[in-house]
């Protein structure tokens, strides 16, 4: 193979000093379209439980929620900066076999995920072709717009990074003028309204579409190998992103809200689109709708790395072959890690959209409750390992921290529908039969895997 015997004589001093690394704008751009690629797909909140509490999702949700997950994020990023994220840090936590399953629950959770973004992407675009809306048309275009994206993707972080702050600024421009045109319509009464009389409540709805626009944010973790000087660009970058994602969600929802009055059922994924030509005409609402198409791209490319990253990671760590490691020869980028999450990615494209959702969340969900424990009992085991961002909490006050997020998980899981809990529990069962058959492939030396072993920290009781 080529690129093995290339990157056989390449020291790692030399590869590293070849490849560029990311810095704090791209960083930020990356997180935002991590976790929300702008305020598309938001609308369906407002259907499930009317326009005061949609708005009070958005405002509160994401300091209870978004605000936690961010600063364990920062923390454990700058204490264990390698590719990997998340799962480094279970398996630092509690070793090989859950690390082994935080690692399937989440780069699961983001391949369902990301199968969605080219689906939306076609949904758009079919408006002005309709031959996509369905049959072999509509399958052909989200094979080959996934294969498309995916290719994009190999070409590099730093690209991919660069090309996101230009996706993000065109597809929330639109937004921005929406909401200045909006300003002399709007009603400040339709604020507070608790939705129409007659209709019912839909939380699974309105915590689900919560809940999937604004989590992820650890996925960026597993990129932390990538960064420049990640114990300073981490942090500064997971704090802006939290102040400028919440703000993109919020303003364009006051704005439509207070100027626009239509029927609550007619807040589906999409309807900005439909209330910015009511506000500022067609043009507003094509410009919104080409945004859109930008925005899905930008969520694809963001997760995706993430994704490809996480595999690399785990062969770096001994969990996965060291095969999986290898990077492309051009690009530097872990093309194993792009393909296979592409194939995955692929074959669960035909689920419908909110199974899709429900069984992301899900499986996201279950790596977020190790997440938090492994982050306690790192804490708990070796307080004074070298955290050069620190969470400026002590241990009961972190423990609460997480517990509020951990109940809103709970509940949202709950609530799940059957199919969401058939998937998971395929999959999880999936997850321990593969970490079963990896160790007896180590057992029995089928094939190589990293000589990097995980090294045992001494217990320090910290003082509470």
């Amino acid at each position: 193979m080529p690129f093995a015997a290339s990157s056989a004589t390449a020291t790692p001093s030399a590869k590293a000093a070849k490849v560029k690394k990311l810095t704090l704008i791209p960083l930020v751009f990356l997180i935002y379209f991590e976790v929300a690629g702008g305020p598309y797909g938001g609308e369906p909140a407002v259907k499930g439980a009317g326009p005061l509490l949609a708005l009070l999702g958005y405002l509160i949700f994401p300091f209870i929620w978004g605000v936690p997950a961010a600063l364990i994020t920062a923390e454990l990023t700058t204490a264990y900066p390698g590719n990997g994220g998340f799962v480094l840090w279970a398996e630092r936590a509690f070793g090989p076999f859950w690390g082994s399953l935080m690692g399937t629950w989440k780069f699961l959770s983001v391949c369902i995920n990301i199968a969605s973004f080219p689906a939306l992407c076609i949904q758009y675009v079919q408006k002005y072709f309709p031959v996509l809306c369905s049959g072999w048309p509509r399958q052909v275009a989200v094979i080959a717009s996934t294969l498309a994206l995916s290719l994009f993707n190999y070409t590099g972080l730093t690209i991919v990074g660069n090309v996101a702050v230009l996706l993000a600024v065109v597809s929330l421009c639109p937004f921005v003028l929406m909401s200045f045109i909006a300003i002399p319509k709007i009603k400040p009464h339709r604020w507070v309204s608790l939705g129409q009389k007659g209709v019912k409540k839909d939380w699974n709805t309105y915590f689900n579409t919560l809940f999937y626009n604004l989590n992820f944010w650890d996925n960026v973790s597993t990129l932390a190998g990538e960064v420049d000087k990640p114990n300073k660009t981490f942090p500064l970058a997971l704090f802006v992103s939290v102040i400028f994602i919440c703000v993109s969600y919020v303003i364009p929802l006051f704005a439509v809200i207070g100027a626009v009055s239509v029927d609550q059922s007619q807040w589906e994924t999409g309807f900005h689109a439909q209330a910015a030509e009511i506000i500022g005409g067609k043009w507003l609402k094509v410009w919104i709708e080409v945004g859109a198409v930008l925005s899905t791209i930008g969520l694809y490319e963001a997760q995706l790395s993430s994704s490809a990253y996480q595999v690399l990671g785990m062969a770096d760590i001994g969990i996965l072959p060291k095969f999986f490691g290898v990077r492309s020869k051009w690009f530097h980028t872990p093309w194993l890690g792009i393909m296979s999450s592409t194939l995955i990615s692929i074959s669960v494209s035909y689920m419908d959209f909110t199974d899709i959702v429900s069984s992301a969340n899900f499986m996201y969900g279950l790596g977020i409750l190790l997440e938090f424990a492994s982050f306690l009992w790192l804490r708990w085991k070796s307080p004074s390992i070298e955290r050069p961002y620190r969470v400026p909490l002590r241990l009961p006050l972190l423990a609460v921290m997480c517990f509020i997020p951990s109940v809103l998980l709970v509940f949202i899981m709950v609530i799940a529908t059957k199919t969401v809990y058939l998937v998971s529990g395929v999959m999880t069962v999936a997850g321990i039969g593969f970490f079963l058959f990896i160790k007896l492939c180590k057992t029995m030396k089928w094939v190589e895997f990293s000589v990097e072993e995980q090294k045992e920290i001494p217990f320090e009781r910290p003082a509470l």
